[in-house]
């Protein structure tokens, strides 16, 4: 196997890994008690709850 004659950059070694970052669209799960849709593992921004449970208090 061929082996590299120079030491690759920092700088081009995270521009190589970071071009496809952004290709995919953020997962979102599903609120089983009103349907909205937050990101997985964090408390719902709509109505303040975090696995069944209100965790913060919210103003309608």
């Amino acid at each position: 196997m061929g082996q590299p004659k120079r030491k690759q950059s920092k700088r081009r070694s995270r521009l190589r890994r970071g071009a496809n970052q952004s290709l995919r669209a953020p997962l979102l799960a599903k609120d089983p008690v009103d349907g909205t849709a937050h990101r997985p593992h964090r408390v719902n921004p709509v109505n303040g709850t975090y696995r069944g449970r209100q965790v913060l208090d919210t103003e309608l």
